[in-house]
């Protein structure tokens, strides 16, 4: 019957629900860490556009100072014709290249060939810009009679026109001025930043979209670990509320009910349930036993009336208590005779029927005792009147019922001596109902009496 009840136990297991929640916690933890991945992706690509825009603009600005150099220094040239200004135009036109080099940076950042376009047109309007500035120094130079030898080579090389060749030095000045001067030039040079400008708002248009889709991202990437956090909070939370309903609770119960030696209750998880379940079928078979062997202690085996050692105990219980009782010494009549004459099992099952007798005659709340081989004794509790003449009563009944037996016993007697107290079970109350069973021999037994004061003069 227990292992059908075991195997119907019906509870949370704590090695399944600990599977379950590490499960749980491994796959949120796991989203937690692609959540933050990528997190940092789109963090570090907004960072890369942000550096892209940055550049953008810093490039173009490179652009417009290198470009704006090398026009003042070509300026500078035709009015002073100083061929510092010169070196200082070739150096950067060659050397530094500061012009030329963003222009070149910025064809990396292109987004689409109309951006591109633009990018190629600046570039060639660049350069045809450096060819007229070259030209116009060269007719400088012509007009000033210099050296050609020892003029740069773009100088030497750059050819004049059969018009320009037969112009004055003064009007040689006088172009050259023109063509840097002349609204034609700022034409030109506003065209180049017209088509840097439309390919930089490009790049950061570009560039500004790339971060709010970044920026999008990595916000939903946000939101996602502040819920996979959220979730891992409330697991953590519920995982706290199984240990204490399932674990802690069951173990305080069991410690308390296990102090006060109780059976345990069936509360807890599937593991607690079947402990209870297995302690409780020990502790029942235990208390079955306890209470076996304290019956063998208390009782005797063949009437099954208390005996001795539980008869003193009671005597000393009821000492202690000082409430009125009576107690018997009673002594079955010439049983040795029966004992020799029709053996020990007759003698035996004469005993029980006394034994049998004086439980059904006396109350529950009385004492009946076998505290010798043939000698009861009767110890009677929660009297309000002297019980003389019911105890007589009774006996007389008994010996009535045991002189004229009507099964196959043989016909035995009873010998009662009495004493009733007051004050609980005194010191002398046996020795006085011991004194009134003597008085009850000396008069041919079969009688009960009760003890008086003749009975010590006696």
């Amino acid at each position: 019957m227990d292992e059908t009840r075991k195997k119907t136990i019906k509870g949370i297991k704590i090695r399944s629900l600990n599977l379950i929640m590490l499960s749980i916690s491994c796959i949120l933890y796991i989203f937690l860490i692609l959540a933050t991945i990528q997190s940092m992706q789109q963090y570090n690509a907004m960072v890369a556009t942000t550096d892209r825009h940055i550049a953008c603009e810093e490039i173009t600005a490179l652009v417009t100072n290198g470009s704006d150099y090398l026009t003042e220094q070509a300026r500078l040239y035709t009015i002073t014709a100083d061929t510092r200004h010169l070196d200082n135009y070739f150096t950067e036109a060659h050397t530094t290249r500061r012009r030329d080099t963003a222009l070149e940076q910025l064809e990396t950042y292109h987004s689409d060939d109309q951006t591109h376009a633009h990018l190629t047109d600046a570039l060639d309007s660049s350069n045809n810009l450096m060819e007229r500035e070259i030209y116009a120094m060269k007719l400088v130079s012509v007009a000033q009679g210099c050296d050609m030898d020892s003029l740069h080579e773009d100088i030497q090389t750059m050819p004049l026109t059969a018009a320009d060749e037969a112009l004055s030095p003064a009007e040689l000045t006088e172009k050259a001025q023109d063509m840097l001067f002349g609204s034609s030039y700022q034409d030109a040079k506003a065209l180049i930043m017209e088509d840097i400008s439309y390919f930089v708002d490009s790049v950061i248009a570009y560039t500004t979209r790339q971060q709010a889709q970044s920026s999008a991202v990595l916000k939903q990437s946000l939101t996602r670990q502040q819920i996979l956090i959220s979730i891992l909070f409330i697991e953590n939370l519920v995982i706290f509320f199984l240990i204490i309903r399932l674990i802690i609770n069951p173990l305080q119960i069991y410690v308390k009910n296990i102090k006060e030696d109780k059976r345990l209750e069936f509360v807890g998880s599937y593991e607690f349930k079947y402990l209870a379940l297995t302690y409780n079928n020990i502790f029942e078979l235990n208390a079955a036993n306890e209470l076996s062997l304290r019956h063998q202690a208390e009782h005797d085996p063949l009437t099954g009336l208390i005996n001795r050692g539980a008869f003193d105990h009671l005597k000393q219980l009821f000492h202690a208590k000082q409430s009125p009782l009576a107690l018997l010494i009673i002594d079955v009549d010439k049983f040795k005779q029966v004992n020799d004459g029709f053996g020990h099992e007759m003698g035996d099952r004469v005993l029980k029927k006394v034994a049998g007798l004086l439980e059904d005659s006396f109350r529950s709340t009385d004492f009946p005792a076998r505290i010798g081989g043939d000698e009861f004794a009767v110890i009677l509790t929660d009297l309000t009147a002297d019980p003389k003449e019911l105890v007589l009563s009774k006996i007389s009944n008994i010996n009535r019922l045991l002189t004229n037996p009507k099964d196959d016993l043989p016909p035995v007697s009873l010998s009662v001596g009495g004493a009733y107290s007051e004050n609980g079970f005194t010191d002398d109350l046996y020795k006085k109902a011991d004194a009134a069973l003597y008085q009850v021999k000396e008069h041919g037994r079969c009688g009960c009496r009760f003890y008086d004061e003749s009975m010590d003069r006696s």
